[in-house]
């Protein structure tokens, strides 16, 4: 495993963690003994730095987290990172009111079981309030112990610059990989010259960029996948001949497509990490394993040639998932 800052004083984590939205039934039904043996392996593999949200299960993910840190004992092997700002109430379902931050931050301690959290997010902008003061709440809680390190998730790099005025924000979290590359268009570039990292989710594009590709019959059973555009026909059987065409690069490179994937994402920037999500051991290996990969400039450009920029079919989110995260190209 290679490691890399989190964020401009953050301590080193894997260049690989975890997601760990999969411990909830996003992408289909998870089974709780089976995160902790996720979580076990992770521990193994030198995976550092784990990823969840309140959000997540409606506490779920960060309940199994706090169950495997209690069994185990003594210190952690993880740089937890969690997040605020998504909630149940259809009244309201972005709040970053600081009454909601902090009684937010307090339940999350409770789930996680710590008394410090490593990294706290802003998962989505309540664009009611200024980012200016949403920041000086979320500066308050390292202020008072409760916090180390802030950072945002799916903002513009505009609103970036303006959070960082108020107080260092050591990660941005946005969707980035070889299927969705918005982040090339100003945020990889503003992480840089702040000095914070870029954290990718869904590096892997949601299963497109691996060996494994969700099929039709797959997607149906997922409430989110199902509606998303680039996982409903025909843009799926489209964006299938190209997931096709980059496993074969992957075979004759003699990798796992998926270890391909996170390679060409770890080596877009040092200040980018990748936090794909899984529920099984062998696609974790996978995952990790592209780590250890350093792509050529050949193998870059044949990358390129088969996955051009722009390949993608379908918009990544509908017109209700762009609900929160801000477009600025």
């Amino acid at each position: 495993m290679k490691y890399r800052k989190l964020g401009q004083n953050g301590p080193l984590v894997g260049a690989v963690g975890y997601g760990a939205m999969s411990f909830t039934d996003f992408y289909g039904p998870a089974d709780d003994k089976g995160s902790l043996k996720i979580l076990d392996l992770c521990a193994d593999l030198g995976v550092t730095h784990i990823d969840t949200s309140d959000a997540y299960g409606a506490g779920r993910s960060e309940n199994i987290i706090g169950s495997w840190l209690k069994k185990r004992g003594g210190q952690s092997p993880f740089t937890i990172a969690t997040k605020v700002g998504i909630t149940r109430d259809p009244e309201r379902r972005l709040n970053n009111d600081p009454k909601h931050l902090q009684a937010s931050l307090d339940a999350s301690l409770r789930r996680l079981g710590v008394e410090v959290i490593d990294l706290y997010y802003v998962h989505r902008r309540d664009i009611r309030l200024e980012i200016e003061e949403v920041t000086e709440t979320m500066a308050g809680f390292v202020k008072a112990g409760k916090v180390k390190a802030i950072g945002f998730s799916e903002i513009a790099p505009s609103s970036l610059r303006r959070a960082h005025a108020v107080h260092p924000i050591a990660a941005v979290q946005s969707e980035y990989s070889l299927s969705t590359r918005a982040a090339d268009l100003g945020l990889i570039q503003t992480c840089k010259e702040i000095g914070a990292s870029l954290v990718a989710f869904s590096p892997v594009g949601r299963a497109l960029l691996t060996d494994r590709p969700h099929q039709a019959a797959d997607v149906r059973t997922m409430q989110w996948m199902k509606n998303n555009p680039r996982f409903i026909e025909p843009n799926l059987s489209a964006n299938l001949v190209y997931n096709a065409k980059f496993r074969a690069l992957a075979a004759d490179l003699g990798v796992a497509a998926a270890s391909l994937a996170i390679a060409w994402v770890l080596q877009r920037g040092e200040h980018v990490l990748a936090i794909p999500g899984t529920r099984k051991v062998a696609h974790l290996k996978e995952l990790v394993a592209g780590a250890d990969l350093d792509l050529s400039a050949d193998v870059l450009a044949r990358i390129d040639e088969i996955l051009p920029v722009g390949w993608a079919h379908g918009d990544r989110y509908s017109v209700t998932q762009w609900s929160g995260p801000e477009r600025y190209c």
